[in-house]
C-alpha cells in the first residue's frame, strides 16, 4: 500500500542519526518499529481474524506509524530512549517479548552503537537492503527488489531539512498507546474504532512491495484469485438430458378417447331429443287434417299447417344428418386417440404373450363400426320411447296400455336373444382369431411353405378354423334372426291392435278418426328403438367385447406409467440373481445368474444349446422380464428406465434377424425420421458395413423387402449389426452375430467389436464359435441355466481346456463345483 513520505521530527531524527553515524539511536528505533509491527499484527487478528492476510498487516502498521508520527506531542525526543527501553505493557502479550530483529547487519551482539550505516544491512528474511531502503521501508514507501549485496555510497548531509507541511490526518485503525508510549504519556481517552480505509489499487507495472518481517516479496501481478465454483442449479440446467418423445401413458390415452366419445355423444343426445320431438310433427299433421281441415274446409289453414310441418320435417332431416356426421367424426377421433397407444401396448405386451394382443387393432375397427352403425342410433332413440308412450296415453289410456304391453314383450324377446346368442358369438370370435393368427404365420413363412410344398396343409388348418368360426357365427345369427322376427311380429300386431281398438273407441265417440291414425304412428315410433336394438344386438355384444379388450390392454400394460428421464448411461451392467420361470410349464430357464461389467468391457456368453443364452440376451435388453432378480444399467433397474431413453441407449442384434420393409438407411436409423445422415454413416462405419452398402447400385437408398430381398442372410445380419450400433449406444447385446457370416464377415465383425471397445461401449456377445473369444475381455459359461464359469478370457479358456470333455465343443463348461467366479 502506498503512503505519503514520512515528514516531521521523527523523520529528521532518523535521518540525522544514520547520517551522523549514530547506530545506537538507529537500533533503538529499529526495536521500537518491531514492537509497533507486532502489536499491529495482533490487533488486526483480534479485529477480524479472516482479514489477517499477508500484505494487509503492513498496510495497517504503516498507517498507524503515519498517524502517530503526525502527533509530535505524543512522543518527546528526550523520552525516546525511555520509550525504547521501558517494558511494553500491552494486554495481548503475556511473557517476555521476542528479541527484536535488527535491520543493521553487522552490529555486534549487545553493541548496536558499533554498527556501520554505510554497509548493507540484512532484512529479517535474509534479503539484503541498504540504509536508504530501510528508511523508505520505515516510511511505508514502495521499495524496488533488492539487488545483490554490495556497498553503497554514504548519503551526503546537507544542512537542516526544509520545513514540511503538516500531514493530513487519515482514518486509521488505532493502536494501543501502551505499545508506543510510557505509562505517563498514555492519553486519557481512546478514540472509537473506525472503519479501515479502502486499500488503493497498485499502479500498473509497479515494483513489488517489500513487507517488513513478512517473508518473501509480494507482487500484485502474481496474486492468485481462487475461481468461484459455478452455481449448482446452472450446472444442472446446462446438462443435456434425453428429450421425452414418448406418447402419454396408455391410461391417459384411454381416458382421452373416452372423454372425446362422451363429449360428442352428449351433443348427439341433444340432437336426438330435438329429432324425436320433431317426429311428432307427422302425427300432429294427420290429426289436424282429419279433425280440423276436413271439417272446416279451410284452405288457408291447410296451407299454413303444411308450411309449418314441412319446416319441421326439413329441420328433422338436417339434425339427423348432423347427428350422423358427428358420430362419423367421433369414430375417426377414437381411432386417432387410441390407435397408436393400442399398437404400442400390443407390441410391448406381445413380449410376454403369444402375439394375440395385436388383434386389439381389429377390436378398434369394431368399435368404430359400432359408433357409426344404426344400432347406436337405436340406443339413443330408446330413452325417448317413454315420450311417445306418454303421447299415446294422452290420446287415450287404453291405447297406452296396448303400447306398454307390446314394449314389455319386446324387452323379454331382447333378453332371450342376448342369452341365446352370447355363447355362439363368443365361439365364432375365438375361431376367427385363430384363423387370423394362422394367416399371419403363413405370410411370414411363405418361402418355407412354398419350398416344402406345405400349401395344402396350411390352407387346411386355416380353413378348419375359419369353418368353425363361420359355423358358430351362423348359429348365433340364426337365433338372432328368429328373435328379430318375433319382435317384428309383435310390433306389427301392435299396429293392428292400435288401429282396431282405436276404431272401436272412435265408434263409441271417445276419440276421433284422426286420433286413431296419430296414435298408431306414435306407437310405432315408440316400439321401433326396441326392435332396432334387438336386430343390432350382435353388433352391440361385439362392441362391448372389443372395448373390454382395449381397456384391459391399455390399463394392464406393464409400461402404463411415465418414468423419470435419467442422465445418459455410461454402460455399467449389473446382473443380480436372475431367475426366469416362464408360464405355463414352470420350467426354470435361468437360475441365479449374477455378473457385472464395467463401461467398455466386452463379454462372451457361451454354452450348449438350450443353456439359456438367448433368454439371457433378451432379458439384458428388457425384451422379457425376470421372475425374480434384476438387470441394472448404471445401477438402475431396466424396468425403471424410460422405455424410449433406454432403447436409444442400447443396441440389440437378435438371433432371428429381421429387417423392416424400407431402405437400408431407414433400417439402420431404426425407422426414425428425425436423425441425421452423419449418424447413419457413423453407425455403418462402426459396424464396418459401409463398404458393403457402397457396393450396392443405390447405396443406402437400396430398398429391402419384407423377406430381406435383395440381401443375403449374411448381408442382412451385417445391416442389423449397424442398426444395433446406431445412435452411440452404451450397451450392445449381440445374439449369434456371426451365424450367417463368412470369413470376411467375421473379420469385419471382430473389427467392429474393436471399434466398439475404443468407443467405450459395453458389448455382450452370445456365440457358439470360438473365433470371437479372442476379442472379448471376459467369458461367461452357461450350463442348464446356471453360471458354470465366469472370469477373464485367459482364466476361462484355461479352465475350459483343462476340463474339456468333448473335442471342439467350447460350449461344454467346467463342472459347477470348480468355478472361477460366480457372479460379479
Amino acid at each position: 500500500m502506498k503512503h505519503e513520505k514520512l515528514e516531521g521530527t521523527w523523520d529528521n531524527v532518523v535521518l540525522r542519526s544514520l547520517a551522523e553515524g549514530n547506530p545506537s539511536r538507529a537500533a533503538k528505533i529499529d526495536h521500537l518499529l518491531f514492537q509497533i509491527t507486532t502489536a499491529g499484527a495482533e490487533l488486526d487478528a483480534m479485529v477480524d481474524e479472516q482479514e489477517a492476510l499477508l500484505g494487509k498487516t503492513n498496510v495497517i502498521v504503516a498507517t498507524a506509524i503515519t498517524a502517530e508520527m503526525d502527533k509530535p506531542k505524543m512522543i518527546g525526543f528526550d523520552k525516546l530512549d525511555e520509550a525504547t527501553t521501558s517494558p511494553v505493557r500491552s494486554t495481548p502479550f503475556v511473557g517476555p517479548l521476542p528479541a527484536a530483529p535488527s535491520l543493521l547487519k553487522n552490529a555486534p551482539a549487545g553493541q548496536p552503537d558499533k554498527a556501520k550505516p554505510e554497509e548493507v544491512v540484512q532484512h529479517a528474511d535474509g534479503r539484503g537492503i541498504d540504509a536508504k531502503a530501510a528508511l523508505a521501508l520505515l516510511a511505508g514507501q514502495t521499495v524496488a527488489p533488492p539487488m545483490p549485496i554490495a556497498p553503497v555510497v554514504e548519503p551526503e548531509v546537507q544542512g537542516p531539512p526544509a520545513p514540511t507541511k503538516p500531514a493530513v490526518e487519515k482514518p486509521t485503525i488505532p493502536l494501543a498507546t501502551s505499545e508506543i508510549l510510557p505509562p505517563q504519556s498514555k492519553p486519557a481517552e481512546q478514540p472509537a474504532p473506525k472503519a479501515k480505509a479502502p486499500e488503493p489499487k497498485p499502479a500498473r507495472n509497479a515494483p513489488p512491495i517489500i513487507e517488513a518481517d513478512r517473508g518473501p516479496l509480494k507482487s500484485p501481478q502474481a496474486k492468485t484469485v481462487e475461481p468461484k465454483p459455478a452455481p449448482v442449479k446452472k450446472a444442472i440446467a446446462d446438462k443435456t438430458f434425453h428429450k421425452r418423445t414418448s406418447a402419454p401413458t396408455f391410461t391417459e390415452s384411454l381416458q382421452n378417447g373416452i372423454r372425446v366419445v362422451r363429449t360428442n355423444l352428449a351433443i348427439v343426445m341433444g340432437f336426438t331429443v330435438f329429432i324425436n320431438v320433431l317426429v311428432l310433427a307427422i302425427p300432429i299433421y294427420l290429426f289436424q287434417i282429419s279433425d280440423r281441415v276436413l271439417t272446416s274446409r279451410s284452405l288457408d289453414t291447410l296451407i299454413m299447417l303444411t308450411a309449418v310441418i314441412v319446416g319441421a320435417v326439413i329441420m328433422q332431416v338436417v339434425l339427423d344428418a348432423i347427428r350422423r356426421f358427428i358420430l362419423m367424426r367421433t369414430a375417426v377421433e377414437v381411432a386417432v386417440q387410441l390407435g397408436s397407444p393400442i399398437l404400442s401396448a400390443a407390441a410391448r405386451a406381445s413380449l410376454h404373450g403369444n402375439g394375440r394382443d395385436y388383434q386389439v387393432l381389429g377390436d378398434l375397427q369394431q368399435v368404430r363400426a359400432f359408433i357409426t352403425s344404426g344400432t347406436l342410433l337405436a340406443f339413443f332413440d330408446a330413452p325417448m320411447a317413454p315420450l311417445f308412450v306418454l303421447a299415446v296415453f294422452l290420446i287415450h289410456p287404453e291405447l297406452g296400455y296396448i303400447v306398454v304391453g307390446s314394449a314389455l314383450c319386446l324387452l323379454v324377446v331382447a333378453l332371450i336373444n342376448q342369452r341365446l346368442t352370447a355363447k355362439p358369438f363368443a365361439e365364432a370370435n375365438g375361431y376367427l382369431s385363430r384363423a387370423t393368427l394362422h394367416l399371419d404365420s403363413m405370410s411370414r413363412n411363405s418361402q418355407i411353405i412354398n419350398a416344402l410344398a406345405m400349401i395344402p396343409e396350411a390352407v387346411r388348418i386355416w380353413g378348419r378354423d375359419t369353418a368353425a368360426s363361420l359355423t358358430a357365427h351362423v348359429d348365433a345369427q340364426d337365433r338372432n334372426i328368429i328373435m328379430a322376427s318375433i319382435s317384428k311380429c309383435i310390433r306389427l300386431l301392435t299396429q293392428v291392435c292400435m288401429l282396431g281398438w282405436g276404431a272401436t273407441l272412435a265408434i263409441e265417440g271417445h276419440i276421433t278418426g284422426g286420433m286413431v291414425i296419430a296414435g298408431s304412428i306414435v306407437a310405432s315410433r315408440a316400439l321401433s328403438p326396441i326392435e332396432g336394438a334387438i336386430e343390432g344386438w350382435n353388433g352391440f355384444t361385439q362392441f362391448r367385447t372389443s372395448f373390454a379388450r382395449i381397456r384391459g390392454l391399455l390399463q394392464s400394460s406393464p409400461f402404463n406409467f411415465e418414468r423419470l428421464i435419467l442422465p445418459n448411461p455410461k454402460g455399467r451392467v449389473d446382473v443380480e440373481r436372475l431367475l426366469f420361470v416362464p408360464p405355463p410349464n414352470k420350467k426354470v430357464l435361468l437360475n441365479g445368474i449374477s455378473f457385472s461389467l464395467l463401461p467398455g468391457e466386452s463379454l462372451a456368453v457361451i454354452g450348449n444349446s438350450g443353456a439359456g443364452k438367448t433368454t439371457l440376451g433378451k432379458m439384458l435388453v428388457g425384451s422379457i422380464l425376470p421372475t425374480s432378480g434384476s438387470v441394472r444399467l448404471d445401477m438402475m433397474d431396466l424396468r425403471n428406465w424410460d422405455q424410449r431413453q433406454f432403447g436409444e441407449s442400447i443396441g440389440y442384434l437378435p438371433q432371428d434377424v429381421q429387417l423392416f420393409p424400407g431402405t437400408i438407411k431407414a433400417n439402420i436409423a431404426r425407422m426414425r425420421e428425425d436423425v441425421t445422415d452423419q449418424s447413419i454413416f457413423d453407425a455403418a462405419v462402426l459396424a464396418d458395413v459401409h463398404e458393403l452398402i457402397a457396393s450396392f447400385p443405390q447405396g443406402y437408398e437400396t430398398f429391402v423387402a419384407a423377406d430381406g430381398a435383395p440381401l443375403s442372410g449374411g448381408q442382412k445380419q451385417r445391416i442389423a449389426l449397424a442398426r444395433a450400433f446406431f445412435g452411440s449406444p452404451k450397451m450392445v447385446v449381440l445374439d449369434e452375430p456371426n451365424s450367417n457370416l463368412d470369413a470376411p464377415g467375421e473379420a469385419a465383425l471382430a473389427k467392429a467389436l474393436m471399434h466398439a471397445k475404443k468407443e467405450n461401449i459395453t458389448v455382450i456377445t452370445i456365440t457358439q464359435r470360438p473365433a470371437l473369444l479372442n476379442v472379448v475381455d471376459k467369458i461367461l459359461v452357461l450350463n442348464n441355466g446356471s453360471v458354470s464359469l465366469f472370469g477373464s478370457r485367459t482364466e476361462v479358456m484355461t479352465a475350459l481346456a483343462r476340463n474339456k470333455t468333448t473335442s471342439g465343443d467350447v460350449g461344454l463348461a467346467a463342472p459347477a463345483s470348480a468355478p472361477i467366479a460366480t457372479g460379479a
